[in-house]
């Protein structure tokens, strides 16, 4: 798995240039794929369940499972996450980044930070012995302290062999509540943040789903390992690990 994880981190150092005005989100999809293909993996998001894209490309209001578009093209200001899993060696790794696009303003920059910080928030509590309650409830407390709201549309989850594992990760819960940690579990943690109300709905593709009240999401995610002591964060990029390592 980690070497699905290196790979995944490797993605978004490419793909982080050409994150900019002008750029379409189907050109994104396409660079992953390839990077994907020339690191000897498979963008395991294509053709799983029918999804018809190598990556998914949220913009703005789109909380998650936006669907690459030539006609989505990138403009100043924007708020796009990247949800991206790898597979490689049997294995997969999942892991999301959000980025503002060009000129943006604190606003959006804030949210931001606030949301790739909640999940290290969630792993301060990822060790052998606690319980997954207290992830949860390390993110709620976190966000909704800030004056955001997260889903309970949908969760992280359990990973490996196969994309989606059990156990289901919400993102609010109660501390010394759900399964128990042990060290070897592999967990997909994702904060889905949104800056307004957490009502959410899913259009007509049957993928695309969007804030209610059109307010901007961010979401950001990790694969992470339990270890005895703590957790090992296998999707990582470098420049991440200097600052939160």
């Amino acid at each position: 798995m980690e070497e699905a994880g290196s790979l995944l981190a490797h993605v978004f150092d490419e793909l982080e240039p050409h994150i900019r005005p002008g750029v379409s989100t189907l050109t994104l999809s396409l660079l992953a794929e390839k990077i994907i293909s020339e690191g000897g993996g498979v963008a395991a998001e294509k053709g799983y369940a029918g999804y018809p894209a190598a990556i998914c490309a949220s913009v703005n209001e789109v909380l998650v499972h936006g669907i690459p578009s030539a006609k989505t093209i990138l403009k100043d200001g924007d708020v796009v996450s990247l949800d991206i899993v790898v597979k490689k060696n049997g294995y997969h790794a999942d892991a999301c980044r959000t980025y503002l696009v060009g000129i943006g303003n604190e606003e959006k920059e804030k949210f931001i930070a606030v949301t790739r910080q909640a999940f290290f928030e969630g792993l301060k509590m990822v060790k052998e012995g606690n319980h997954l309650g207290d992830v949860s409830a390390a993110i709620q407390s976190y966000v909704e302290g800030h004056g955001y709201s997260l889903t309970r549309e949908f969760s992280g989850h359990g990973i490996g062999r196969e994309m989606h594992e059990d156990p289901s990760i919400l993102n609010v819960g109660e501390k010394g509540t759900g399964p128990l940690l042990k060290e070897g579990m592999a967990l997909a943690i994702e904060p889905m943040v949104l800056m307004g109300s957490p009502a959410v709905r899913t259009l007509k593709d049957g993928w695309t789903t969007v804030s209610k009240d059109g307010k901007i999401t961010a979401h950001y995610e990790n694969t992470v390992i339990v270890t005895k002591d703590g957790a090992n964060v296998i999707t990582l990029q470098d420049k991440e690990r200097k600052v939160h390592e």
